[in-house]
């Protein structure tokens, strides 16, 4: 990681625009390799409204000088520009100061497309559905897995590997991750909502904490609920491919109790059995700050996933609903999905059909 010059790279298409940053597709002129330049929202930035953006990419660049090395699975950060006006090169007309990283570009799809596009009609949310929420069809030979479920299982996994060096990775929505549906594999894009910790992963039990506080610190149980929220679902298998287009929990997590209220409620409503039950239990663990490591949830996750695993295999409408997830894996084959380093012949070939 080291400090670049934007001449070195020649800019391509936008990629995509999330609420903190606009992503473009860039070519390292020097090495001739693929890479991807974030700035913040170029609106916010002409508002003057990106100082908090402009925090968080600080927090990411000195956690990876901490790390020293990029975990596997996390998309390498190539190198940063000083903060400057860089009208000239996007031609624009900002005025504004700022930063702008440069980042290995991932393979794959996001889980979770542009928001831009789900307004053209794109089906963003096809990949958070078929391989996050109701992965019925697997690559073709199957790859060993939690259940059939890789993703929960590597996300897992590497927030393992950030608290083993002192912080907690947040904000792991699905528009944040990059799947390879072939090789079953995640690659997490934005590593800016960082928690130092200091080896107590937690704020203790109830009534060990402060009379009426005003905020608890945050704690893993803050990545636990970001995991119930964005890749847990009460909803059975779609029985029809439409069923599959729309994201599923947009919205990010903003109010940790509420949160939790809402998701109880729907899963009382929408699910039950073995599902319900395991998913309300681990509801309340968070709801009490209970989890101090990432080794009880994760075994308590596994296990509502081995719920929804064997409901699924038990779906009276099993075989339609494998239909529907099918006509749904040809949406990848839209245009919109070129954009990214995807090949849909390639990535989709190996799944039996």
């Amino acid at each position: 990681m080291e400090l670049v010059d934007l001449d070195r790279y020649q800019a391509g298409a936008r990629l995509g625009t999330g609420a903190d940053y606009e992503v473009r597709a860039a070519v390292d002129l020097e090495t001739g390799s693929q890479v991807v330049l974030k700035r913040p929202v170029p609106q916010m930035i002409k508002l003057q409204q990106h100082l908090t953006t402009e925090a968080r990419t600080d927090r990411m660049l000195q956690a990876h000088r901490d790390l020293g090395r990029p975990l596997p699975g996390i998309v390498p950060v190539l190198g940063y520009t000083d903060r400057a006006v860089h009208d000239d090169y996007f031609g624009d007309s900002l005025g504004v100061e700022y930063r702008v990283t440069v980042e290995e570009r991932a393979r794959g799809i996001p889980l979770l497309g542009d928001h831009m596009a789900r307004i053209t009609g794109v089906a963003v949310g096809v990949g958070q559905n078929l391989f996050a929420l109701h992965p019925l069809v697997h690559p073709s030979p199957p790859e060993s897995g939690p259940d059939g479920f890789p993703i929960q299982k590597q996300i897992l996994d590497l927030q393992e590997g950030f608290i083993e060096a002192g912080y907690l990775l947040l904000d792991l929505r699905p528009q944040n991750i990059f799947y390879q549906p072939a090789a079953r594999q995640i690659t997490i894009i934005d590593c800016g909502a960082l928690v130092q910790i200091d080896g107590q992963n937690q704020v203790g039990s109830p009534s060990e904490r402060p009379e009426r506080p005003q905020k608890p610190p945050q704690d893993v149980n803050d990545f636990c609920l970001e995991m119930l929220k964005f890749y847990a679902t009460p909803q059975e298998p779609p029985l029809e491919a439409s069923g599959y287009r729309e994201p599923f929990g947009l919205r990010p997590v903003v109010r940790f109790d509420q949160e939790l209220g809402e998701l109880e409620e729907s899963f009382r409503a929408g699910a039950s059995g073995l599902c319900q039950e395991t998913y309300i239990a681990m509801i309340s663990k968070v709801r009490d700050r209970a989890y101090h490591d990432l080794g009880e949830f994760r075994q308590d996750l596994n296990a509502y996933l081995e719920a929804v695993n064997q409901r699924n295999q038990n779906l009276p409408s099993a075989v339609q609903a494998r239909q529907a997830w099918v006509e749904a894996l040809d949406w990848l084959r839209a245009d919109y999905w070129d954009r990214f380093l995807f090949d849909a012949a390639t990535e989709l070939a190996s799944f039996d059909t």
